[in-house]
């Protein structure tokens, strides 16, 4: 039953990504569809006029059969009533760009924020346990935001594919499927009872069906087929500065993805909510895939945002430098909201504290926590009211004469979601501080650049691992470091293997579940 679930979800993605991957692979779905009649295109011409959109129809004459086919659908997939509204939203948004919000800016209060560092132990050991119990009770699901390709990387494949070059080999997808299940042991442990961490995994158009194989080739990693999930990130349509949407191709409407924002539309519309309401899931932990450091599902995360009874939460970093090109969580008229780096002058962002940190630190790094009742309060009712992000790109088009051009400047906008603009719809918001180092690493570029790269992101796995071998009483000579999921989720329960041993790199501890490469 579990591996059908997962296979008719997939089946649903599978269809949906054939129909727009383009012309060509659209023709055999094609080929039993009818023909669109003369009756069809007036009906569409008289909606598009209302909108006036009627332009997307002007290659008609010209267009096969299978072409007037994929043109009528990728119409109907745009919402025509909202299509305006959309953009005259993002005018609005638009115009707000560049503009400063230093006088309405507040930090984030002592007692909403809890630093990991400056916690006593006690308390984060009760927020654990009560983590690892939510876990235990199958109340804890994970939503990874894994819609992105490895372009910058060089890597034509999905994000979480890529292997920065650990001695295990181990993919990003591998290495957060195998802390699940390590926490999926941590709290059966801790509590007698195996629960079960469902994994939902939102992928794009691009992405769907390479991810699923991916999956499927490595018999999920060890999880249940039926507790792992791919939906997929919606589109928009790009449009001119006049409104108009573009055309990509004489048949095909110019889209782009919806941003990590379009996460509540998708799992709202690919039942996703109504999955967690069925599982009883009760809290998500949100994050982006591309963090080698991620405590997936951290129990004590998940514990401080369930005893905060909080409906909404983010881990942060505390900014490196006042002009480290990160957005901070902060408060704007009163609302939790991140706020860019370009939003703020300098001199806001150099005031410091009394005890010398800066005022406004709490640097966000994608990693959130959302109550289910949250969540489902989103997808009916704030969706709707969440800001829209405009980006000025340049947009391939379709010229008056059919061809395709591609701008040497700017020609429309991209809109854009971001995840963490529904802060301000909690009725509940806390934070927690975070030590970059421990948890912070993302992998963004190819080594060219130097940062957030697969050398930064390998280095800091080696630098931490090497810490928790140190933290339980052994002793490492050299750097490189990698310690196996299944070994320590966290650094726990490490003393029996290496207290009292000195280890020369490169040191790979593993598990009787891991492939044999490396050194014990």
């Amino acid at each position: 039953m579990g591996r059908h679930n997962f296979s008719s979800q997939h089946q649903r993605t599978h269809v949906r990504r054939h129909r727009n991957a383009g012309g060509a692979t659209a023709k055999s779905p094609n080929a039993a569809k009818p023909s669109p009649t003369m009756t069809d295109y007036l009906s569409l011409h008289s909606r598009l006029a209302q909108v006036g959109q009627e332009h997307l129809l002007k290659f008609w004459p010209e267009l096969t059969n299978d072409e007037r086919i994929d043109l009528v659908r990728d119409i109907e997939e745009l919402n025509l009533d909202e299509i305006k509204l959309y953009f005259d939203r993002a005018t609005v948004s638009m115009n707000e760009n560049g503009i400063k919000l230093d006088d309405r800016l507040q930090p984030l209060p002592e007692g909403k924020l809890i630093s990991i560092a400056r916690a006593p132990l006690e308390k984060l050991d009760a927020y654990r346990d009560e983590g690892l119990l939510q876990i235990s009770n199958g109340h804890v699901a994970v939503l990874l935001m894994a819609g992105g390709q490895g372009t910058r990387l060089g890597f034509d494949h999905p994000k979480g594919m890529y292997d920065v070059g650990l001695q295990s080999r181990k993919t990003l997808f591998r290495i957060q499927a195998e802390r699940i299940l390590k926490l999926e042991e941590l709290a059966q442990e801790a509590n007698g009872k195996r629960g079960h961490i469902t994994w939902y995994i939102m992928t794009s158009e691009h992405t769907v069906q390479p991810t699923y194989d991916y999956f499927v080739a490595n018999n999920f990693f060890g999880l249940k087929a039926e507790n792992v999930l791919l939906f997929e990130q919606g589109s928009l349509p790009c449009f001119e500065y006049d409104g108009r949407i573009i055309l990509d191709e004489k048949h095909r409407v110019a889209r782009a993805p919806d941003g990590n924002g379009g996460i509540y539309r998708a799992m709202k519309r690919q039942g996703i909510l109504d999955d967690m309401q069925k599982r009883g899931v009760l809290y998500l932990h949100a994050h982006s895939v591309d963090n080698i450091l991620i405590k997936v599902a951290d129990p004590v995360f998940i514990g401080y945002c369930v005893q905060e009874k909080a409906d909404c939460a983010a881990k942060v970093v505390e900014k490196a430098a006042p002009n480290e090109a990160v957005g901070v969580v902060a408060i704007v008229d009163g609302k939790y909201q991140v706020v860019e780096y370009s939003e703020i002058s300098a001199k806001t962002a150099e005031m410091r504290n009394s005890d010398g940190r800066l005022t406004f630190s709490a640097g966000n790094i994608c990693n959130h926590f959302f109550s289910s009742n949250f969540l489902q309060k989103i997808g009916s009712t704030f969706e709707q009211e969440l800001k829209l992000h405009v980006a000025k790109k340049k947009i391939p088009f379709v010229d008056n004469a059919g061809k395709r051009l591609t701008p040497d400047k700017p020609n429309g906008i991209k809109i854009e979601k971001f995840v963490f603009d529904v802060f301000e719809f909690a009725q509940k918001f806390v934070a927690m501080e975070v030590p970059r180092d421990e948890e912070f690493s993302a992998l963004k570029n190819s080594d060219a650049a130097g940062k957030d790269c697969p050398s930064t992101a390998r280095s800091d796995l080696h630098r931490l691992h090497k810490k928790y071998i140190e933290g339980a009483g052994g002793i490492v000579h050299g750097e490189v470091c990698e310690i196996s999921p299944f070994v320590t989720y966290a650094g726990e329960n490490l003393a029996s293997h290496v207290e009292g041993k000195s280890f020369t790199s490169p040191v790979y501890l593993r598990d009787s579940r891991d492939p044999l490469h490396g050194h014990l």
